[in-house]
């Protein structure tokens, strides 16, 4: 009796031992370009050259990425600068080890050519699971009293006329309405980013407690994640073709055309309008702006600061 107590203790001790030896790294979404960088870092032995074992593993319905970051399921995800702050603020605190996005890339898209800013108590759509902190500061702001509509994914709400607008990202769903033939213009179409929103997006992020035991393997995950990204902006077609491997593997209905779009603009967000370059940096100035428009819109209780989410 006492081996096999033994035999299961040793077991288990191996087990936790090789937990903590990978990483595994679930980003917020499923399966597409907008995570190029991850999949290229996986497929051409960046990762492996850094000594690490990453596994990378999409959400689900039942377990979002943040709800496995919680309970230790995976290491890293990634997150947009105003979920991270919702999530600190919450109490959990969190560290940023890589900064992807240096733009905002949310939009409001209008039907029946109409200007966003007119539609005063405007039926608009928005995402179920978060991103659309800015759009409701804005709404508050302007005293638009829009009638959200929570929307797990997709934009066909909105293109069979249910609804009067909707949340889209540049890179995502503006390009799905594209597709399914609607007119965009520069009225119908509110930018984020040139309104005074303009909000970084994607990092990578870990618990605190996790990083503080792990720096080594934080920091070359992060390194080695940046040099991803770095080749597929070298290599965009080949990186692509990583891409699809990933789609077609997780069953995700998309096709190669949508996927350049959302490459080629995720690239573009990644460039930093004032240094003109790809930075990897979480600017303390928009952690500051993001924060205060939060919690002036009650949706922080306080201020989170950039050095609570720095490393």
């Amino acid at each position: 009796m006492h081996r096999i107590v033994i035999f299961i203790i040793i077991s288990l001790l191996s087990v936790t031992a090789y937990a903590q030896d990978e990483i595994v790294f679930t980003p917020q979404w499923t399966a597409q370009a907008q995570f190029a960088g991850y999949y290229v870092a996986e497929a051409k032995g960046f990762y492996r050259e850094a000594g690490l074992k990453v596994r990378i593993e999409h959400p689900s319905v039942t377990q979002p990425a943040m709800s496995r970051l919680r309970s230790g399921e995976c290491q890293a995800t990634t997150l947009q600068l105003c979920q991270a702050l919702e999530v600190v603020d919450g109490g959990v605190p969190l560290v940023n080890i890589l900064q992807t996005s240096m733009n905002n890339a949310m939009v409001i898209v209008s039907a029946r050519g109409k200007d966003p800013l007119t539609q005063k108590g405007a039926r608009v759509g928005i995402w179920s699971v978060g991103f659309g902190q800015l759009a409701i500061c804005m709404s508050i702001k302007d005293h638009l009293d829009y009638e959200w509509v929570p929307l797990a994914q997709g934009v066909n709400l909105f293109v069979v006329g249910a609804l009067d607008a909707t949340l889209a990202m540049s890179y995502n769903e503006y390009y799905q309405l594209v597709q399914a033939g609607m007119k965009m213009s520069d009225k119908t179409v509110y930018r984020f980013c040139n309104h005074g929103y303009n909000v970084q997006e994607d990092g990578v992020y870990m618990t605190r407690d996790y990083y503080e035991h792990h720096r080594d393997e934080a920091r070359k995950f992060a390194a080695a994640s940046r040099k991803g990204w770095e080749w597929t902006a070298q290599h965009p077609e080949e990186a692509l073709d990583i891409v699809m491997e990933r789609v077609e593997k997780e069953r995700i209905a998309t096709n190669r055309t949508m996927q350049r779009l959302m490459l080629k603009e995720v690239l573009r967000l990644q460039v930093d309008r004032e240094s003109k370059r790809r930075e990897f940096r979480l600017r303390p100035d928009m952690v500051r702006q993001a924060a205060r428009l939060m919690k002036n819109n009650m949706m922080l209780e306080r201020e989170v600061t950039y050095e609570e989410l720095s490393e």
